[in-house]
Protein backbone atom coordinates (compact mmCIF):
# COMPACT_ATOMS: atom_id res chain seq x y z
CA UNK A 1 0.00 0.00 0.00
CA UNK A 2 1.43 3.34 -0.74
CA UNK A 3 0.91 7.07 1.07
CA UNK A 4 1.12 9.94 -1.04
CA UNK A 5 0.28 13.40 -0.86
CA UNK A 6 -0.09 16.25 -2.87
CA UNK A 7 0.57 20.21 -1.74
CA UNK A 8 -0.46 22.49 -4.77
CA UNK A 9 -1.32 26.47 -4.38
CA UNK A 10 -2.37 28.71 -6.78
CA UNK A 11 0.10 31.53 -5.09
CA UNK A 12 3.06 29.41 -4.85
CA UNK A 13 4.73 29.05 -7.82
CA UNK A 14 5.69 25.54 -7.37
CA UNK A 15 3.18 22.28 -8.24
CA UNK A 16 4.63 19.26 -6.20
CA UNK A 17 3.81 15.34 -5.74
CA UNK A 18 4.87 12.38 -3.91
CA UNK A 19 4.72 8.67 -2.24
CA UNK A 20 6.01 6.05 -0.75
CA UNK A 21 5.84 2.50 -0.95
CA UNK A 22 7.22 -0.58 1.25
CA UNK A 23 8.08 -2.39 -2.01
CA UNK A 24 7.72 -6.06 -2.35
CA UNK A 25 10.53 -7.30 -0.03
CA UNK A 26 10.39 -5.03 2.79
CA UNK A 27 7.85 -5.53 6.03
CA UNK A 28 8.21 -2.31 7.22
CA UNK A 29 8.45 1.07 5.38
CA UNK A 30 11.50 2.83 6.51
CA UNK A 31 11.60 5.81 3.79
CA UNK A 32 9.79 8.86 4.59
CA UNK A 33 9.37 12.52 3.04
CA UNK A 34 8.33 15.91 3.42
CA UNK A 35 6.92 18.75 1.18
CA UNK A 36 6.63 22.27 2.57
CA UNK A 37 6.53 24.74 -0.82
CA UNK A 38 5.55 27.36 1.65
CA UNK A 39 8.66 26.74 3.42
CA UNK A 40 10.47 26.59 -0.04
CA UNK A 41 11.49 22.75 1.25
CA UNK A 42 11.33 19.57 -0.05
CA UNK A 43 12.93 15.87 0.98
CA UNK A 44 13.40 12.23 1.08
CA UNK A 45 14.60 10.61 3.89
CA UNK A 46 15.97 6.50 3.79
CA UNK A 47 16.63 5.16 7.58
CA UNK A 48 18.98 2.20 8.33
CA UNK A 49 19.34 0.17 11.56
CA UNK A 50 16.54 -2.43 11.08
CA UNK A 51 13.69 -3.59 13.24
CA UNK A 52 11.80 0.18 13.59
CA UNK A 53 14.92 2.06 14.42
CA UNK A 54 15.15 3.20 9.85
CA UNK A 55 11.61 4.54 10.17
CA UNK A 56 12.65 6.61 13.25
CA UNK A 57 15.61 7.63 11.75
CA UNK A 58 14.23 9.17 8.75
CA UNK A 59 11.09 10.00 10.69
CA UNK A 60 13.25 12.52 12.62
CA UNK A 61 14.65 14.01 9.63
CA UNK A 62 11.39 15.21 8.62
CA UNK A 63 9.69 16.24 12.34
CA UNK A 64 12.71 18.30 12.52
CA UNK A 65 12.88 19.61 9.01
CA UNK A 66 8.89 20.21 9.55
CA UNK A 67 9.66 22.96 11.67
CA UNK A 68 11.68 25.36 9.24
CA UNK A 69 8.80 27.68 8.85
CA UNK A 70 8.91 30.66 6.32
CA UNK A 71 12.24 32.43 5.82
CA UNK A 72 12.79 35.73 4.60
CA UNK A 73 15.63 35.19 2.93
CA UNK A 74 18.00 32.51 0.90
CA UNK A 75 20.26 32.93 3.20
CA UNK A 76 18.03 32.60 6.45
CA UNK A 77 16.42 29.59 4.81
CA UNK A 78 19.93 27.81 4.08
CA UNK A 79 20.49 28.60 8.17
CA UNK A 80 17.53 27.08 9.18
CA UNK A 81 18.10 24.59 6.79
CA UNK A 82 21.24 23.39 8.27
CA UNK A 83 20.17 23.95 12.03
CA UNK A 84 17.52 21.67 11.83
CA UNK A 85 19.51 19.18 9.91
CA UNK A 86 22.27 19.22 12.51
CA UNK A 87 19.83 18.92 15.59
CA UNK A 88 17.97 15.94 13.58
CA UNK A 89 21.58 14.12 13.37
CA UNK A 90 22.36 14.71 17.06
CA UNK A 91 18.46 13.44 18.32
CA UNK A 92 19.27 9.98 15.88
CA UNK A 93 22.68 9.45 17.69
CA UNK A 94 20.98 10.19 20.99
CA UNK A 95 18.62 7.22 19.90
CA UNK A 96 21.28 5.11 18.73
CA UNK A 97 23.43 5.49 21.90
CA UNK A 98 20.17 4.35 23.90
CA UNK A 99 19.52 1.64 22.17
CA UNK A 100 22.80 0.13 21.62
CA UNK A 101 22.53 -0.02 17.94
CA UNK A 102 23.95 2.26 14.78
CA UNK A 103 21.03 4.10 13.14
CA UNK A 104 21.14 6.48 10.40
CA UNK A 105 19.54 7.82 7.24
CA UNK A 106 20.16 9.09 4.10
CA UNK A 107 18.54 12.70 3.04
CA UNK A 108 18.17 14.76 -0.30
CA UNK A 109 16.73 17.47 0.15
CA UNK A 110 15.99 20.57 -2.32
CA UNK A 111 15.63 24.21 -1.09
CA UNK A 112 14.12 26.66 -3.57
CA UNK A 113 13.58 30.60 -2.79
CA UNK A 114 13.67 33.84 -4.81
CA UNK A 115 14.42 32.18 -8.28
CA UNK A 116 17.62 30.08 -6.70
CA UNK A 117 18.26 26.84 -5.14
CA UNK A 118 20.00 24.51 -3.17
CA UNK A 119 20.06 20.63 -2.90
CA UNK A 120 21.91 18.70 -0.12
CA UNK A 121 22.55 15.24 -0.01
CA UNK A 122 23.52 12.69 2.50
CA UNK A 123 23.67 8.73 0.92
CA UNK A 124 22.45 7.65 -2.23
CA UNK A 125 19.48 9.16 -2.58
CA UNK A 126 19.17 11.06 -5.31
CA UNK A 127 18.32 14.36 -6.92
CA UNK A 128 17.28 15.15 -10.58
CA UNK A 129 16.78 17.85 -12.50
CA UNK A 130 15.21 18.11 -15.98
CA UNK A 131 15.30 21.33 -18.02
CA UNK A 132 14.58 22.16 -21.77
CA UNK A 133 13.85 17.93 -22.23
CA UNK A 134 17.18 16.88 -20.49
CA UNK A 135 17.82 15.15 -17.30
CA UNK A 136 20.88 15.23 -14.67
CA UNK A 137 21.80 13.71 -11.87
CA UNK A 138 22.33 17.01 -9.26
CA UNK A 139 23.67 14.56 -6.36
CA UNK A 140 26.85 12.20 -6.54
CA UNK A 141 25.85 8.92 -4.47
CA UNK A 142 28.04 8.24 -1.13
CA UNK A 143 28.34 5.05 -1.83
CA UNK A 144 31.49 2.22 -1.67
CA UNK A 145 30.58 1.36 -5.25
CA UNK A 146 30.83 5.21 -6.42
CA UNK A 147 33.98 5.44 -4.73
CA UNK A 148 35.49 2.55 -6.98
CA UNK A 149 34.05 3.99 -10.57
CA UNK A 150 35.56 7.86 -9.55
CA UNK A 151 39.24 5.61 -8.72
CA UNK A 152 38.75 3.74 -12.07
CA UNK A 153 38.84 0.68 -10.20
CA UNK A 154 35.13 -1.03 -11.88
CA UNK A 155 33.69 -0.14 -14.72
CA UNK A 156 29.73 1.28 -14.51
CA UNK A 157 28.24 -2.49 -16.36
CA UNK A 158 30.05 -4.24 -13.08
CA UNK A 159 28.70 -1.44 -10.99
CA UNK A 160 25.25 -2.44 -11.59
CA UNK A 161 25.90 -5.65 -10.73
CA UNK A 162 28.72 -4.90 -7.12
CA UNK A 163 28.40 -7.09 -4.31
CA UNK A 164 28.33 -4.15 -2.04
CA UNK A 165 26.82 -1.66 -4.32
CA UNK A 166 24.24 -0.53 -1.57
CA UNK A 167 26.74 -0.12 1.31
CA UNK A 168 26.34 4.07 2.13
CA UNK A 169 29.73 5.99 3.39
CA UNK A 170 28.23 8.93 4.89
CA UNK A 171 24.45 9.27 6.36
CA UNK A 172 22.57 11.42 8.64
CA UNK A 173 23.29 10.19 12.82
CA UNK A 174 26.05 8.63 12.03
CA UNK A 175 29.38 9.70 12.77
CA UNK A 176 30.51 12.83 15.16
CA UNK A 177 29.75 15.29 12.74
CA UNK A 178 27.61 15.39 10.14
CA UNK A 179 28.65 15.47 6.55
CA UNK A 180 26.36 16.53 3.52
CA UNK A 181 26.92 17.94 0.11
CA UNK A 182 25.24 20.53 -1.85
CA UNK A 183 24.65 22.21 -5.36
CA UNK A 184 22.94 25.36 -5.70
CA UNK A 185 21.85 27.35 -8.43
CA UNK A 186 19.38 29.31 -10.33
CA UNK A 187 15.59 27.95 -10.92
CA UNK A 188 13.87 28.28 -14.95
CA UNK A 189 9.96 28.17 -15.14
CA UNK A 190 9.53 24.72 -16.29
CA UNK A 191 12.05 23.38 -14.35
CA UNK A 192 11.22 19.70 -12.84
CA UNK A 193 13.38 18.30 -9.53
CA UNK A 194 12.85 14.50 -8.86
CA UNK A 195 13.67 13.26 -5.36
CA UNK A 196 13.56 9.89 -5.02
CA UNK A 197 15.20 7.39 -2.66
CA UNK A 198 16.92 3.89 -3.63
CA UNK A 199 14.56 2.14 -4.10
CA UNK A 200 13.67 3.74 -7.03
CA UNK A 201 17.03 3.98 -9.05
CA UNK A 202 17.64 0.42 -8.36
CA UNK A 203 14.96 -0.42 -11.34
CA UNK A 204 14.29 2.78 -13.50
CA UNK A 205 16.78 3.64 -15.49
CA UNK A 206 17.44 8.08 -15.62
CA UNK A 207 15.50 7.76 -19.38
CA UNK A 208 12.35 6.29 -18.01
CA UNK A 209 11.91 8.87 -15.48
CA UNK A 210 13.17 11.91 -17.92
CA UNK A 211 10.27 10.42 -20.37
CA UNK A 212 7.43 10.12 -17.71
CA UNK A 213 8.19 13.84 -16.90
CA UNK A 214 8.11 14.78 -20.06
CA UNK A 215 4.66 13.46 -20.94
CA UNK A 216 2.60 13.68 -17.63
CA UNK A 217 2.02 15.83 -14.32
CA UNK A 218 3.89 15.54 -11.34
CA UNK A 219 0.95 12.63 -9.63
CA UNK A 220 0.77 10.71 -12.98
CA UNK A 221 4.47 11.09 -13.15
CA UNK A 222 4.68 9.41 -9.27
CA UNK A 223 2.52 6.66 -9.90
CA UNK A 224 3.75 5.53 -13.33
CA UNK A 225 7.44 5.29 -11.87
CA UNK A 226 5.92 3.57 -8.45
CA UNK A 227 4.06 1.01 -10.86
CA UNK A 228 7.00 0.05 -13.11
CA UNK A 229 9.22 -0.12 -10.15
CA UNK A 230 6.60 -2.41 -8.20
CA UNK A 231 6.22 -4.48 -11.48
CA UNK A 232 10.04 -5.03 -11.64
CA UNK A 233 9.90 -6.69 -7.88
CA UNK A 234 10.68 -3.05 -6.18
CA UNK A 235 13.30 -4.74 -3.92
CA UNK A 236 13.70 -1.99 -1.33
CA UNK A 237 11.01 0.91 -0.52
CA UNK A 238 10.63 3.68 -2.61
CA UNK A 239 9.68 7.33 -2.01
CA UNK A 240 9.47 9.64 -4.82
CA UNK A 241 8.56 13.82 -4.53
CA UNK A 242 8.44 16.11 -7.28
CA UNK A 243 8.35 19.26 -8.27
CA UNK A 244 7.67 21.72 -10.89
CA UNK A 245 8.82 25.08 -10.96
CA UNK A 246 5.95 26.81 -12.36
CA UNK A 247 6.86 30.41 -12.11
CA UNK A 248 8.99 32.90 -10.56
CA UNK A 249 10.50 31.31 -7.01
CA UNK A 250 8.64 34.12 -4.68
CA UNK A 251 8.16 33.44 -0.51
CA UNK A 252 5.26 33.86 0.82
CA UNK A 253 6.02 35.45 4.33
CA UNK A 254 2.18 35.71 5.76
CA UNK A 255 2.22 32.12 6.38
CA UNK A 256 4.03 28.68 5.47
CA UNK A 257 1.29 27.33 3.91
CA UNK A 258 -0.18 23.81 3.76
CA UNK A 259 2.99 21.09 4.54
CA UNK A 260 2.87 17.26 3.59
CA UNK A 261 4.96 14.37 5.00
CA UNK A 262 4.06 10.72 5.09
CA UNK A 263 5.39 7.07 4.30
CA UNK A 264 4.00 3.99 2.89
CA UNK A 265 2.23 2.10 4.94
CA UNK A 266 3.73 -0.81 6.77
Amino acid sequence: MASGGNVNDATLPFESFGISHRGCVRLLNEDSFLMDPGGGLWLVADGMGGHDAGEVASATIVEHLATIGVARSEQELLARFEDRLARAHEAIRDMARARGITIGSTVAALLAMNGSFACFWSGDSRVYMVRDGGIAQISRDHTEVQELLDKGMISPSEARNWPRRNVITRAVGVGEEIVVDFHQGRTVPGDIFILSTDGLTAHVEEAEIQEAVARHPPETVCAKLLETVLSRGATDNVTIVLVRVCGQSQPILSEAGAIAAGRGAP
